[in-house]
């Protein structure tokens, strides 16, 4: 993602365009343990804890939790994609899984704004919406979220609706 418009490193609802495209500099390679430690705390399905209950199933074998999935795309935009001022301050997202993510599978997340909408009742914020695609190693997108952000302005008081 572009860097212009950056306050101490931090971008602000002025700084993001339509179009605007981002690429995290963060890629997680999954292990099994790591599958089934996520899988035993939060998804315990029989195809996310063991590689032979998951040959029974339509997945073939040991697959990672989407929600897994899912929180790897979290940590991977926060430690190396775009650093929103105020933080990644979620207000809901439509997730979608398109292919199995197994041991071994690398992750790597990039995203496009797809939505500015200033707010129009307070002028320190805006909505953005962001579409992002997580891959695997070889391309495939494993993962999309389209994300609705609350982003504050940096200065709220030079905008007015």
């Amino acid at each position: 993602m572009s860097g212009g418009g950056r306050s101490e490193g931090r971008l602000y609802f002025e700084d993001l365009r339509v179009g605007q495209r981002f690429t995290a500099t963060a890629t997680h390679t999954l292990d099994a343990a790591e599958i089934k430690a996520f899988a035993a705390q939060f998804d315990p399905q029989p195809f996310h804890l063991d590689a032979d209950a998951g040959q029974a199933t339509v997945f073939g074998g040991l697959v990672a939790s989407g929600w897994h999935t899912a929180a790897l795309t979290m940590r991977l935009i926060i430690e190396g994609g775009p650093a929103m001022a105020g933080g990644t301050v979620g207000l809901g997202a439509e997730l979608s899984w398109h292919k199995a993510v197994r041991p071994g599978d690398t992750l790597s997340v990039s995203g496009e704004v797809v939505e500015s909408i200033p707010s129009r009742t307070r002028s320190d914020r805006g909505r953005i919406v962001m579409r992002i695609e997580t891959r695997n190693q070889s391309g495939a997108v494993v993962q999309t979220c389209v994300s609705r952000l609350l982003v504050p302005c940096r200065n709220p008081d030079a905008r007015r609706d």
